[in-house]
């Protein structure tokens, strides 16, 4: 048993002497080997480490105890951390952003370096060749560790279910994602909105909560009750953290999310702070709204424009009432749920911390 006064310090603990491992692998396969093993480990750096926590809160409600988490929840918690850095790889090639977390992204630093090394060729494409591949590293990484966890664990086929479904959900979410900045003008503007929380749920709500809870619920032992309960929360408070990143991605401070003023709109998200904006405009101002999302070369003054919009339409407020919502909702899942008592005192912790956030 590993036992911390802060268990996601056991899980970067874990995470280093993996990437060491990986690292002393991959020098034995020249410095280029070395160098993409070293962005995997760069890629894996900072962030909140959300959906370890979330897993093992979803073993601890189950397993019980204070603050003891064995070697399993552990490493299978560090897992869903390093997936994570490999669809935030992918994510970012997707959307083209410059940075993550306040430094440069995967494929911006893999195009600095062959440019600083003075190799011959297109930087910019080998920039984006390196992060697919990396972020496909990522993703094998994330399962050698998952395999690592579940040696000779008699809850191992229900936890790879629940893990074979998280990839599944959120690699469908994507799409749905990258889809809905087109498919978007083809069905009615009252159902936008609807669209836009099936891609928050599937995106986001599941992935980042709901399943990595179920996931150390799982692997703990945890019976269909229990599963069912953790299951109601986690999709709300997903659905109000996804939320949240949506306001933030429109009106967020730089400084505490590493990402530049109205990134989601240079970017075209059609989330729902879009969609209610555009429910309450003329079809003149709907079209000028839709001219300029997604272009990435919106000046602080567009973003302005975009942003009072979003305010004086009411979207921005119907939105915070929607995520108020859904915490209400979470926190009820949790009243008659057979879990103990500190386990609910620590997700209700957890759920105002991923709700109530600036970055």
């Amino acid at each position: 048993m590993t036992t911390s006064p802060e268990p996601i310090e056991a899980v970067s603990q874990r995470l280093d002497k993996f990437l060491s491992e990986q690292l002393s692998y991959a020098s034995a396969l020249g410095p280029e080997a070395e160098e993409f093993t070293r962005a995997g480990a760069s890629a894996l750096r900072g962030g909140k480490r959300l959906r370890a926590r979330f897993c093992l809160t979803g073993w601890h409600a189950v397993a019980g105890g204070e603050t003891r988490f064995d070697d399993a929840a552990l490493t299978v918690a560090t897992a869903l951390e390093v997936f994570h850095a490999a669809a935030l790889v992918h994510d970012d090639l997707v959307d083209n952003s410059d940075t993550r977390r306040g430094q440069p992204s995967a494929h911006r630093a893999l195009q600095s370096s062959h440019r600083d090394a003075g190799w011959t060729g297109d930087s910019d494409a080998f920039g984006r060749s390196g992060a697919i591949l990396l972020g496909d590293l990522l993703v094998a990484w994330s399962d050698d560790l998952l395999e690592e966890g579940l040696t000779d664990s008699p809850t191992a086929a229900a936890t790879r279910r629940a893990y074979a479904q998280m990839r599944r959900d959120v690699t469908i979410g994507q799409f749905l994602d990258v889809a809905e900045e087109s498919a978007y003008t083809v069905y009615p503007d009252e159902t936008h909105a609807d669209r836009a929380l099936r891609v928050a749920s599937y995106k986001s709500a599941r992935y980042s909560i709901q399943q990595p809870l179920q996931i150390g619920a799982a692997l703990a032992g945890a019976d269909a009750a229990q599963l069912d309960a953790l299951g109601r929360f986690g999709h709300d408070v997903g659905m109000a953290f996804q939320l949240r990143d949506d306001v933030l991605g429109v009106f967020g401070d730089t400084a505490e999310t590493g990402k530049p003023v109205g990134d989601d709109l240079r970017e075209g998200k059609r989330t729902v702070l879009v969609a209610y904006a555009r429910e309450q405009l003329s079809p003149e101002d709907r079209r000028r709204v839709d001219e300029r999302l997604g272009d990435p070369a919106l000046d602080t003054e567009q973003i302005g424009i975009l942003q009072r919009t979003i305010v004086d339409t009411g979207a921005l407020r119907r939105t915070e009432e929607l995520i108020a919502d859904y915490a209400r909702r979470a926190d009820e899942a949790l009243a008659d749920a057979p879990l103990g008592a500190s386990a609910v005192a620590e997700l209700r912790e957890l759920a105002r911390a991923a709700t109530q956030r600036t970055a």
